[in-house]
């Protein structure tokens, strides 16, 4: 049984526990919505199509639980939910998880200076908004902590895009903290995840890193040195774009933060769909000028949101433990010449300052198929003709940024891509042919050829 029931069809919250029903505007509600339920029963229709749903705390908990009218002989009024599961919502209590979250925002937020306190039920007209935790920020800025460790599944988790937009329109930033992997890849708000823990974990002082939900911005310019690929689809744009990486963040660090005003909410937007997740305010900042502006990276801001010293807690949970990989030995290099990773030793035709090396240098014994690598590749491992197609397309590139016409800038851009292409292809059969890693043979040809000095015009 509950006292607050949500009509679907008017899309009013009735509080049963007072004669009007909260709405004195309306004479007779109880009569004629009470009378209607009783024609529906009689009648033999669905509780389901019966318009009445529970608007207290299965609501609040993003849950469809249907409900029919009841009054008693003593002229008391009753809602009865038509499943038992939704009825033991209302008298199960609160995990001791949930309050182990509740306590240490309530501590996190103290220590920051910031006002907080939890269940807080706001009034918005005729409904109500109950939170959490509910944190005073700075500068009136309020944040409202939903914690999210109940046994609902991902498909009977509703309503949470709704409720996150009720909070944010009153002027509430909605913050939904959880353990579940499932819930942490919604995108209906702004979600973030630790591990699973037990009660006496979370609310100890150790420090509890939040694994999900919070990303770092990397900002890039779309040509032949770039790493990402391009977010479009093409080969290279040319413009300015933003990638978004993981970071891991301290659970008692973002409470304050995100009531300090230095960590803010952001969605960003991909071809397909809005990611919504945590940023620094200084991050934000620089995507809002990139959205502005696509055509020039935006300035880089001095970042001291930054921890200047690492924390002196016992950590209380730990990211996933990756795979470790053992770290090959350094192999020798020439003075200010670091060879290729990954690229075999290749038996190479001794140039004529190699007198002047030291005589302790390991030499390549000869090889039975030398006569196929002769000439070709130098001291660098690479062929000489992936660093010409190289040399080729970045002296493409200068020329397009020494124009200013937009007709000129269409053709060099299209000079440009041509160039591109061919050395991309280049390097593409080279890493194919030797079984190597493209990526690192790419790394390689630009490191030479940074390392030889801007090639003259042709």
């Amino acid at each position: 049984m509950a006292n607050i029931v949500w009509h679907t069809k008017f899309q009013i919250l009735l509080d049963l526990t007072k004669d009007d029903l909260d709405h004195p505007e309306l004479p007779d509600l109880w009569e004629t919505i009470y009378r209607t339920d009783r024609y529906y029963g009689q009648c033999g229709v669905r509780v389901q199509q019966r318009d009445l749903q529970c608007g207290g705390v299965c609501r609040d908990a993003g849950v469809e639980a249907w409900m029919h009218l009841r009054l008693r002989a003593n002229g008391r009024r009753e809602a009865v939910h038509e499943r038992r599961e939704d009825e033991a919502r209302h008298t199960v209590p609160m995990s001791d998880e949930h309050k182990a979250y509740q306590e240490r925002i309530l501590r996190a937020a103290g220590e920051g200076g910031f006002r907080s306190d939890s269940e807080v039920r706001t009034r918005v007209g005729r409904s109500w908004i109950q939170t959490d935790t509910l944190v005073e920020g700075a500068d009136g800025r309020r944040i409202g902590w939903e914690v999210q460790l109940s046994s609902v599944g991902s498909d009977g988790l509703r309503g949470v895009r709704a409720r996150a937009a009720k909070a944010e329109k009153n002027g509430i930033t909605p913050a939904w903290h959880t353990d579940r992997a499932d819930y942490a890849q919604r995108h209906d708000t702004h979600w973030t995840r630790s591990n699973s823990l037990p009660a006496y974990v979370i609310a100890r002082t150790g420090d509890l890193r939040v694994i999900s939900g919070f990303r770092k911005l990397d900002f890039w310019r779309c040509d032949v040195h770039a790493v990402h690929p391009c977010p479009h689809g093409v080969r290279r744009c040319g413009k300015a774009h933003a990638t978004p990486t993981p970071k891991d963040v301290l659970f008692d660090d973002l409470v304050r933060q995100t009531a300090a005003g230095t960590i803010v909410p952001i969605q960003f937007r991909t071809a397909t769909k809005f990611h919504r997740f945590w940023v620094t305010s200084i991050d934000q900042d620089r995507y809002n000028d990139l959205l502005s502006d696509a055509t020039a990276l935006p300035p880089a801001k001095d970042d001291s949101t930054a921890p200047t010293r690492a924390s002196h807690n016992r950590p209380t949970c730990r990211p996933e433990l990756m795979a470790t990989r053992l770290t090959p030995p350094a192999l020798p290099t020439d003075q200010g010449v670091a060879m290729l990773p990954l690229v075999p030793t290749q038996p190479t035709v001794s140039p004529p300052e190699a007198s002047t090396e030291p005589a302790d240098r390991p030499t390549t014994p000869p090889e039975k198929n030398h006569s196929q690598h002769s000439g070709l590749e130098g001291r660098s491992g690479l062929p000489d003709t992936l660093i010409t197609l190289q040399q080729e397309a970045d002296n493409e590139h200068r020329k397009l940024q020494q124009l200013n016409g937009d007709e000129e800038r269409t053709q060099q851009r299209l000079m440009w891509f041509k160039a591109a292409n061919a050395a991309q292809s280049a390097v593409t059969r080279y890493a194919r042919t030797k079984h190597l890693n493209r990526y690192e043979v790419e790394k390689e040809l630009r490191r030479i050829v940074r390392g030889m000095g801007e090639p003259s015009d042709m």
